[in-house]
């Protein structure tokens, strides 16, 4: 290895906009794939079933590629520059997750990785593959490993320099490269962020059941928000923050410096009226580049109908009728329920005398039924 190989990778990563930059190698993965795969074994992971497609993959990185020698992981800082419990209370807009309300960081990231990864096969030798959030690759406890920051209790990094937010990536490389020490734990008896979680979605510390979790709930899920969570996820409409944004350390964090992942000012808060309105064209205009394109309008009109439903705000009543008419049964579905939160219970039974007679779906034929 060429002396200071190191030293000249890490002012390479900051020179291409990552924030932080460590080096582990693939026994740094340590106990995290016997953990995943309990959490396998519980189910926990819903019906996100690439999460239990090859698990052997995710708990030894050289099953991945058996070559590998060093692991390095970056971090990009996507801090906000506000507090993101701030929207909850504006119960007629929606809460965004702050991660989605800038462009998709997978395009932004890989870029740079690749770039990285160049620089790094020219200076070192070797073979490199680049990885970020799409490979069966456990981020976390290989950025614990290389010294990014420690796996919270809500399962999350935390940094002492970036608090929860930075997006991860990971190089692998051929070449054998120093390895920087683990990062310790720092949550010490701090339990905020279980404590915060509206759906009780932690069971433990250091414990996470997806299927509780409103970033499961409102993106992954393909079907209807189960009853028990509708009232609990309020205005959040594609992911949540809650977690987060409470822990401690965010005190030390700074807000990102990445124009590109920077929230759109049409996304931070955006009005639940208009949300409603969007039809596929327009859903996929307003979120081009955003992750959010990707769970689709219907996913997405549903998430604004449990917001509608939970708003108070009668006047949203109008959205939810008109959409009793979508030609999706999910977003059918979605405005049963929340019309039924927002209007007189005659009023209601009025509209469900007609409706259940007329609705061939089962689905939606079980929330009037329900409703009522």
């Amino acid at each position: 290895m060429k002396p200071n190989l190191k030293e000249a990778l890490t002012n390479e990563a900051r020179a291409l906009g990552f924030d932080c930059v460590g080096v582990t190698d693939p026994e740094g993965i340590g106990q995290a794939g016997e953990y995943f795969r309990k959490f396998l074994e519980q189910g926990a992971h819903g019906d996100m079933d690439w999460l239990a497609a090859h698990p052997e993959r995710r708990a030894d990185p050289r099953v991945m590629w058996p070559a590998v020698r060093s692991v390095i992981m970056l971090g990009v800082n996507y801090g906000p520059d506000e507090d993101p419990l701030d929207i909850l209370r504006q119960r007629t807009r929606g809460a965004i997750s702050v991660y989605a309300q800038g462009d998709d960081y997978h395009d932004l990231i890989k870029k740079r990785l690749k770039a990285l990864a160049r620089w790094l096969a020219a200076a070192a030798g070797g073979e490199v593959k680049v990885f970020v959030d799409t490979a069966a690759v456990m981020e976390k406890p290989l950025a614990r490993a290389a010294g990014l920051g420690w796996q919270g209790k809500h399962t999350n990094l935390v940094s002492r320099e970036f608090g929860s937010w930075l997006f991860l990536g990971a190089i692998f490389t051929t070449s054998s490269l120093p390895r920087d020490d683990a990062e310790a734990d720092h949550c010490g008896s701090c339990q905020a962020c279980l404590d915060i979680c509206p759906t009780g979605a932690f069971p433990a510390p250091y414990k996470l059941d997806a299927r509780r979790c409103i970033s499961y709930l409102t993106i992954e899920n393909k079907g209807p928000i189960p009853h028990q969570f509708r009232k609990s996820i309020g205005n959040r409409i594609y992911g949540c923050d809650d977690c987060l944004a409470v822990c401690p350390w965010n005190k030390f964090a700074q807000a990102g410096r990445e124009a590109k992942l920077a929230a759109r000012d049409e996304l931070r808060a955006p009005g639940l009226a208009g949300l409603a309105r969007l039809d596929d064209a327009a859903f996929r205009a307003l979120f081009a580049k955003s992750p959010v394109k990707r769970i689709g309008r219907d996913r997405f009109t549903r998430n604004v109908l449990i917001a509608i439903g939970n708003s108070n705000d009668h006047v949203l009543a109008i959205e939810a009728e008109r959409l009793l008419n979508d030609k999706s049964p999910l977003v059918r579905g979605a405005a049963v329920w929340a019309l039924s939160q927002l209007i007189g219970r005659e009023e209601f039974s009025a509209l469900a005398a007609t409706a259940i007679v007329a609705e061939s779906d089962e689905a939606v034929r079980a929330e009037w039924q329900t409703a009522s």
